[in-house]
């Protein structure tokens, strides 16, 4: 919830789009630009994430994790469907006539800060949860998994000083939380 607090909440764009231009090495000044899509569990959807936005023709979604979950591109698959649909309504897109119809690029990141130990990126694949293997790359969908506990990722922590202080302050919780109930280590 704090992340999504952090980087999903209106009033907190500025530590959106540093997070963004730091994971895409980018220079986006205008907060404006940014399009808040970010799903919430309600009754018709059934769905939730993080965060999701639109930016520059890309649709993002940052999903945080504390133990690592292999099956995030399945969840991320389902979320961007979602998030496409509803992007097809509002922009009143007809994806059954003749034009093609052109969507945002999805882009897809996983910030995990867990215990189990893992590099700086990873990618998370779809057809690694297939029953039967399939290395024909027909059909893939990924998710770009970010370490961003203490000494991973110093490049992306030092680009954007909201997750260098988020990654901070997960950590003296859980070393508060060897000798304290969890209450106090927060």
């Amino acid at each position: 919830m704090l992340f999504r607090f952090v980087f999903g909440a209106v009033e907190n764009k500025k530590h959106l789009l540093s997070l963004y231009n730091a994971i895409n090495n980018t220079e986006y000044s205008n907060i404006d630009d940014i399009e808040i899509n970010t799903l919430s569990d309600i009754i018709y959807i059934r769905m939730k994430n993080d965060v999701s936005f639109i930016l520059d023709s890309d649709m993002n979604l940052y999903e945080h994790q504390s133990t690592f979950n292999p099956n995030m591109p399945l969840r991320g698959m389902m979320c961007f469907s979602t998030l496409y649909s509803q992007f097809l309504s509002v922009n009143r897109k007809n994806i059954y006539g003749k034009t093609l119809v052109k969507i945002p690029t999805p882009r897809y990141i996983v910030f995990y800060n867990g215990d189990d130990i893992f590099p700086d990126k990873i990618e998370l694949k779809l057809s690694d949860a297939f029953e039967r293997p399939d290395s024909s790359g027909h059909f893939e969908w990924t998710a770009t998994m970010l370490n961003i506990n203490k000494g991973h990722n110093p490049d992306i922590l030092g680009k954007c000083q909201a997750l260098s202080q988020y990654s901070d302050f997960v950590a003296k919780v859980k070393e508060n939380y060897q000798t304290m109930p969890i209450e106090e280590a927060v």
